[in-house]
């Protein structure tokens, strides 16, 4: 069985999707691509340009005329991927709190995600990568050699996402945390365009009580065929 040259790794926030794609890009010598990254980057744009994020007219107008580029990190401060949006570097800028509440809902948008879509499968067609986010196995690369579909218990997420934001020096708010998380998959599954839910011939793996390092071996060795049904 050859090595799958596309891999799509989906999942719910805080579910292990970068970590673990990252993990497997490295091992197989893979571009990464966190698709969802994208997402906060134009979330931050319209933050940043006092933009209502409700008004849909005013978002779509604006992801057609900004530029976001994804690159590998040069700085080694926890980053996996350099992001630029306009030419500054807003890698650390588009995990702020403000941009956890609104992403979900930007990502509802028509236009916000034909964009970026296309973006994606350009990226995704040159092959030898591994791409994460919420829809790569349904919607961007439905062609991908190997789907995976991540999934976690709420309390696991939100303990996840508390110990990213402590370990970055922030005093988060599990209560908070958690209950945002159960929005965001709220909207994520419901949303009627590109929603969040595993493809067809996806493989599930549930990530409760697993280290990220288990998982990732876990993908490995379907990717190779050890475990492939």
């Amino acid at each position: 069985m050859r090595i799958p040259k596309i891999i799509a790794i989906d999942g719910p926030a805080a579910s292990g999707k970068s970590s673990v794609g990252l993990g497997v890009a490295k091992y197989f010598g893979y571009l990464f691509l966190d698709t969802g990254i994208m997402y906060r980057a134009v979330t931050w744009a319209i933050i940043k340009r006092s933009i209502d994020v409700t008004d849909e007219q005013k978002v779509s107008d604006l992801v057609q005329n900004i530029s976001i580029k994804i690159r590998p990190p040069t700085v080694m401060d926890g980053r996996n991927n350099d992001v630029y949006l306009d030419g500054e570097d807003i890698t650390w800028k588009i995990r702020e709190p403000s941009i956890n509440f609104h992403v979900s809902i930007v990502s509802t948008y028509p236009k916000v995600r034909e964009v970026l879509t296309a973006n994606q499968k350009k990226i995704g067609l040159m092959g030898n990568i591994v791409m994460v986010g919420r829809d790569i196995g349904t919607v961007v690369m439905p062609y991908a050699d190997l789907k995976i579909f991540l999934k976690a218990s709420a309390e696991e997420r939100a303990k996840r996402r508390f110990d990213e934001e402590v370990k970055r020096g922030e005093k988060p708010d599990f209560k908070k945390l958690y209950t945002a998380l159960i929005e965001r998959d709220k909207i994520d599954s419901s949303r009627i365009l590109a929603p969040l839910i595993p493809a067809d011939d996806a493989i599930i793996i549930n990530t409760d009580q697993k280290s990220k390092e288990e998982v990732i071996k876990e993908i490995i060795d379907i990717a190779i065929g050890k475990q492939m049904k």
